[in-house]
């Protein structure tokens, strides 16, 4: 029987031309057209072309039976995978004691691990938020856990990610106005301890990857003064990249691409500009015009576990019936391992018959579309011709099933 006993370290490869504790990471803007930024990120672990979508696998896993062997196969660049939930399961020292992350898993690209701090708003009826860092229930088996800028840190080095996420707190987009600063305020403090953390931990010998990056969050709810404020502090961290977390969490559109407009242009502009858990294709698509070039949803792989599958021309949800007898693929002209082989009504069956080689097909389908969206994304920036590209991306994904 297998147990954390049995487990024998596995030395990390360590290039030998980095200096102790050195960080490799260059950020390079390719082409500006208006907004939007087309740039390359090198890291350890293979350089990022970017804007990116990263395919969210929470627990080293994308749900829906994906393996990585898949997430190759269908133009994946970053996996990313969640601090907390790895910690309280298989837990962050027997990944370590496996050699990491990317061996765990067996993923060669980039990983970049959330921190936990979503936990702290998600969780909202198991956690405690204090000072020195947040007192958790598990939501497995309900034992007691702490997290705190630490300890995250300590989590993510132990799991040897290309890019760690500051731990940091998510105030609700309807709190009010001192509540928030109080937690900005924090969030900010916390953003100094994590990187005074990982630092020290990049400098030891026994780090799976010494060359671990951190990424800032920006936070604020829909204040934009203290949004702004928090960026321009951050902002003279020199960390190795900023994103915009605390939004989708009920604000609407319009107030998500108003805080945008006002934050980024407070960011380093030489630096990733990561819009967390964002979103839809129309999301993105709009942020990208507003300096963003990192992103990560849940929503291609949840969605495509319920039987919806996007397209170029908008959703369609294959437990509709018209499909019963649509001998085409979910989308003509895609090179995803669904449309490729099967057809609409097989799809749909297998949805049907609830056999899980359904869902599997369309969460690849869904994650093929957005890798290859940014593909175009990418392609449009570089042509110069971005704003004509997402208006008429806009046009057809607003078709809708009818056109299908």
């Amino acid at each position: 029987m297998f147990s954390v006993l049995d487990v024998t370290f596995v030395p990390p490869d360590r290039g030998g031309s980095m200096r102790k504790g050195a960080c490799m990471a260059e950020y390079h803007i390719i082409k500006k057209d208006g907004g939007a930024k087309r740039a390359e990120f090198h890291t350890v672990h293979g350089v990022i072309q970017t804007p990116v979508f990263m395919n969210v696998g929470t627990a080293a896993a994308i749900k829906g039976a994906v393996s990585t062997e898949d997430l190759e196969q269908i133009k994946t660049q970053v996996e990313l995978s969640n601090t907390y939930h790895l910690h309280v399961r298989p837990g962050d020292k027997l990944i370590h004691a496996m050699g990491g992350l990317h061996k765990f898993m067996s993923w060669e690209k980039p990983i970049l691990t959330d921190s936990g701090g979503f936990q702290v708003f998600s969780l909202a009826g198991l956690r405690k938020i204090k000072e020195e860092g947040v007192y958790f229930q598990s939501h497995v088996d309900g034992r007691k856990i702490f997290m705190g800028p630490e300890e995250s840190m300590q989590i993510q080095s132990n799991l040897g990610s290309t890019i760690a996420m500051a731990f940091d707190e998510c105030p609700s987009s309807v709190a009010g106005r001192k509540h928030v600063q109080d937690s900005v305020d924090r969030t900010a403090r916390w953003l100094l301890r994590c990187k005074k953390e990982l630092a020290q931990l990049n400098a030891q010998e026994t780090a799976v990857n010494r060359q671990q990056l951190l990424f800032g969050i920006n936070q604020g709810a829909i204040y934009e003064d203290i949004r702004i404020s928090h960026a321009k502090q951050i902002a003279e961290m020199e960390l190795d990249g900023y994103a915009v977390g605390g939004l989708a969490v009920g604000e609407t559109h319009e107030e998500m691409y108003r805080v945008l407009e006002a934050v980024v242009p407070h960011l380093p502009e030489d630096k990733p500009t990561y819009l967390m858990g964002v979103g839809t294709p129309a999301n993105i698509l709009e942020a990208v015009s507003r300096g963003v070039d990192f992103f990560d949803c849940v929503y291609p792989s949840r969605n495509g576990r319920h039987g919806h599958a996007y397209t170029s021309q908008g959703k369609l949800n294959l437990f509709n019936q018209k499909y019963e007898r649509d001998a085409r693929p979910i989308e003509e002209g895609c090179g995803c391992p669904a449309c490729r082989r099967y057809s609409r009504a097989y799809i749909r069956h297998l949805l049907k018959a609830k056999e899980m080689l359904g869902m599997r097909l369309l969460v690849l389908h869904n994650l093929y579309f957005y890798n290859t969206m940014m593909e175009e994304i990418r392609d449009a920036i570089e042509a110069g011709r971005y704003e004509s590209y997402k208006q008429e991306k806009l046009y057809r994904m607003g078709q809708g099933e009818k056109a299908l």
